[in-house]
C-alpha cells in the first residue's frame, strides 16, 4: 500500500487562507456597477414572475434593463481605455 504523506505535503503546501487578494478585490470594485445593476433588474423580473405586469413593472424592467446595458457600455469603454493606454490608469 502506498503512503500519500508525501503527496499530501506538496497539496498543502500553500494555504488557502479564504480571503480575496487585492486583485480580485479591485475587479469586484470595478465591475459592482454592473453587478448592482443586474441584481436591479432581477429584482424588477421577480417581482412580476405570480402577477400580470402592469405598465409601472414594465417601466421599471426597461430602465433596470437600460442601466444595465449602461454598466456594460461603461465597463467595456474602461478595458478598452486600459488596453489601449497600456493599462496605466
Amino acid at each position: 500500500m502506498k503512503s500519500i504523506a508525501a503527496l499530501q505535503a506538496a497539496v498543502t503546501a500553500t494555504p488557502f487562507d479564504g480571503e480575496p487578494s487585492h486583485a480580485e478585490l479591485d475587479a469586484i470594485e470595478t465591475e459592482s456597477p454592473l453587478i448592482l445593476a443586474e441584481v436591479a433588474l432581477l429584482d424588477a423580473q421577480i417581482m412580476t414572475i405570480d402577477r400580470t405586469p402592469t405598465e409601472l413593472d414594465h417601466q421599471r424592467i426597461r430602465r433596470a434593463h437600460r442601466r444595465v446595458l449602461a454598466a456594460r457600455r461603461d465597463l467595456a469603454n474602461r478595458a478598452t481605455a486600459l488596453a489601449v493606454s497600456g493599462g496605466a490608469a
